[in-house]
This record gives C-alpha cells, sequence and structure tokens, in this order.
C-alpha cells in the first residue's frame, strides 16, 4: 500500500523510474522534446525520463516546451536538469526554431473551454500537430489522445478496443479525432514512426477522475451518477507507458489505448469513501449504463500491467485528501455526456 504524505513525496512518486524504464532508456536513442509539457502530466513526465537515462548512464537531453505560463513550473523542472524552452506552438515561427530531434512526446492540447471558444480548440488540437508533424517529420512521435473518441459503451463490455468504430461526441472529442487523423495523414506521408496515445482518466492525488469524487464526498457534495463507471490509471504508470510507447511507434500510425484493468463503478467509489471519511453520501444524476471506456489490454501485454491498483489509488487519494493535501482544482468533468465541456 503507497502512503504519500507531502507534495515531496508526490513528486518523487510519480518520477521515479521503474526497470523497465531504466532498460527501456538504455536503448533509447537520441534526444526527446516533450511538447506541451507545462501542463497536469509534462513536468513529472520529463523528469521520469530524464532520470530514466541518467540511472541507464545516458546523457541525452530532455527539453521541455511549453508557453510555460506558471514560471514556477519552468524554474522546477530547469532545476532537475530538464532543458526548458518557451514556445507558443501555433506560432509557426516560433515553432521553427526548435531543435530536431529523435523523439516527440506530444502532450499539447485544449479541452476545457471548448463549448466557448471552439475555434481555439480547433487550432490547437488540428493546426498545431499539422504544424508539429512536418516540422519533426524525421523524428518517432508519440500523439496523446483520449477515450473521448469512442462511443458511449455498457460497462459490461469491458471498454471499447483500439480496432472499435469511433463516434466522438462534441466539438472536442471531434477535434482530438481530427488530430489522430492529421497524424496518421503525414505518419503516411513522411513515413513518420507514430503512436496514437488513447489516455483515459490518469489521476494524480491533486487532481483525477477519483479526487473529484473523493472531494465531493468529503465537503458534503452530490456525487454525480450519470456516468456509472470510469477507467483510472496512477499518473505515475501513465508517465512509464508514455515514453516507452517510443518503442511502440509505427507507420502507419499504431493506435494504443491507455488506462488501468479494472473498471471503477462510481458509486462504488463514492461509497468507498464515504466510509473512509465517515461522511454521508449524497447522489445526483440518474445513471444511463453508459460510459466511455477503454480496453487496454494490447497496452498491457506490451508493457506489462500498472503498478498501483485502482483499490491502492483510492486508498492513497483518501489518504491524501484526509489529510488536507494539495488540489490542482481541475475537475475532470468525467460525468459530462453531451461533449460539452
Amino acid at each position: 500500500m503507497i502512503r504519500i504524505d507531502s507534495d515531496q513525496d508526490l513528486n518523487t512518486l510519480l518520477t521515479l523510474p521503474n526497470e523497465a524504464d531504466i532498460a527501456f532508456a538504455r536503448r533509447l536513442r537520441g534526444d526527446t522534446v516533450i511538447l506541451g509539457a507545462g501542463g497536469k502530466m509534462g513536468p513529472t513526465l520529463a523528469q521520469r525520463l530524464l532520470l530514466a537515462l541518467r540511472s541507464a548512464g545516458r546523457k541525452s537531453r530532455v527539453i521541455a516546451v511549453s508557453r510555460f505560463q506558471s514560471s514556477d513550473a519552468e524554474r522546477e523542472l530547469a532545476d532537475t536538469g530538464v532543458e526548458t524552452v518557451a514556445c507558443d506552438l501555433l506560432d509557426p515561427d516560433s515553432l521553427k526554431a526548435l531543435p530536431g530531434v529523435e523523439n516527440v512526446l506530444f502532450l499539447a492540447g485544449r479541452k476545457f473551454g471548448s463549448a466557448g471558444d471552439p475555434e481555439v480548440t480547433w487550432a490547437m488540437n488540428t493546426v498545431v500537430p499539422a504544424q508539429v508533424a512536418r516540422h519533426f517529420r524525421n523524428s518517432r512521435i508519440v500523439a496523446f489522445s483520449t477515450g473521448n473518441v469512442y462511443p458511449f459503451t455498457s460497462p459490461e463490455r469491458g471498454g471499447s478496443v483500439e480496432t472499435d468504430a469511433l463516434a466522438p461526441l462534441g466539438e472536442y472529442a471531434q477535434s482530438c479525432l481530427g488530430r489522430e487523423r492529421i497524424f496518421e495523414f503525414y505518419s503516411k506521408k513522411f513515413k513518420t514512426p507514430c503512436l496514437i496515445f488513447r489516455l483515459n482518466y490518469a489521476v494524480d492525488l491533486r487532481y483525477g477522475v477519483l479526487v473529484d469524487i473523493a472531494r465531493q464526498v468529503y465537503d458534503g457534495k452530490p456525487v454525480d451518477i450519470s456516468v456509472p463507471a470510469v477507467n483510472v490509471l496512477w499518473q505515475g504508470d501513465a508517465n512509464s507507458y508514455a515514453m516507452r510507447s517510443l518503442e511502440l511507434c509505427e507507420s502507419p500510425a499504431r493506435i494504443l489505448n491507455v488506462t488501468g484493468p479494472e473498471t471503477v463503478q462510481v458509486r462504488r467509489a463514492a461509497e468507498f469513501f464515504a466510509r473512509r471519511f465517515q461522511r454521508g453520501l449524497l447522489e445526483k444524476g440518474e445513471s444511463q449504463g453508459l460510459a466511455l471506456l477503454n480496453n487496454a489490454g494490447v497496452c498491457h501485454a506490451a508493457l506489462g500491467f500498472p503498478s498501483i491498483s485502482a483499490d491502492e489509488l483510492m486508498e492513497a487519494v483518501a489518504t491524501w485528501v484526509e489529510s488536507g493535501g494539495a488540489s490542482l482544482n481541475k475537475a475532470t468533468k468525467f460525468q459530462v455526456m453531451d461533449g460539452k465541456f
């Protein structure tokens, strides 16, 4: 059972490479650029990759690229040895100044606010990928995507698989499919090895679906059960999968679902937190029996099972919330069923 008592402990666990990461780092050739590295996942991914490389005795560079609206994130990365470059990926001239590298992890994108400014969402999720795919045509690219491109499905079905027909609901999900198609197009055009990384609900103790549910219960707020089930994955495992996916890149682009093996029932999670916090449970909404769920069996066969189970993750979240741990105050909106974010 994991126990995390401070931001420092959390960062250490998120960034500590495992044996598979270090073995991968020994094989990795060339430098790596992480685009969109200033977001929720980018900083710990960059640090974990750098630590894996150094543990493997490699001197390759890890370059974190972002607008870096928070100077704290840029300073934190620089202090750990990750190189940082401030760049607006929508600006072609700024993008052209980025160094050519062998490996690219593409994390840039826009979700929240999509309903209010859809044109910005489409620009970030399709124009930027086109510019990036052209600039890094000679690299390997892991492009982050989402399970939102799939249709809602019954939890009993076990989640969507990579070969299922797509049915993105709403402009955010549609633009994410647009991002995928752009990378697929240029992967074929330039023979660029690429992997579409369809990640569903990574959980850092400061944010994530389980954090949303736990904080609602702890604060005495109702939990929305309109979406009855979710997939979750410890962000440390998501970091590990992301970097090691560079070895799975292909042309034409490969698709990979990335999440944990469990299907977590929202009501069950809420009941767990209610017992843990000794709180009454309030619910709202009515389940339609449908959810956005991924089957990540292919990922687990290729990269191994997550190091932390959903039950362990719920316990860690409960301890964090109960002890007054920090929050990023960024709700996942997992309960949204109309595609409007």
